[in-house]
């Protein structure tokens, strides 16, 4: 079964289109490999990525590695310290409508 990503249109284009390559979240992740990646509030996918892992950022780090993460708000980064390492990102042609289900806030199951 497919996984999907649910992501803020500020973030996901910035994904899709500038290189971003850390998806910031307020927890690790487990999930590795191909996942899809929905719009919040459009009710289509996307894109699809990988995801190769899941780590904490440091402060440090974050200055360090900003075209990583694209986060200009610094304080952001406090609630968001993990970095879902995304690669192989692929942006649809023509963006795929999904049926969302109630409840799903940050992953939805295909």
């Amino acid at each position: 079964m497919a996984k999907a990503l649910i992501i803020r249109k500020e973030w996901l284009d910035k994904i899709l289109n500038d290189g971003k390559h850390w998806e910031m979240r307020a927890t690790h992740t487990n999930q590795r490999g191909l996942i899809k990646l929905i719009e919040a509030g459009s009710g289509l996918i996307m894109g699809e990525c990988m995801i190769a892992g899941s780590h904490e950022v440091t402060e440090e780090l974050a200055k360090q590695s900003f075209n990583a993460h694209q986060v200009s708000d610094y304080n952001l980064l406090k609630k968001w310290r993990y970095a879902w390492r995304l690669c192989n990102v692929k942006k649809y042609e023509k963006p795929i409508p999904y049926k969302h289900p109630k409840g799903a806030v940050i992953w939805v199951k295909l």
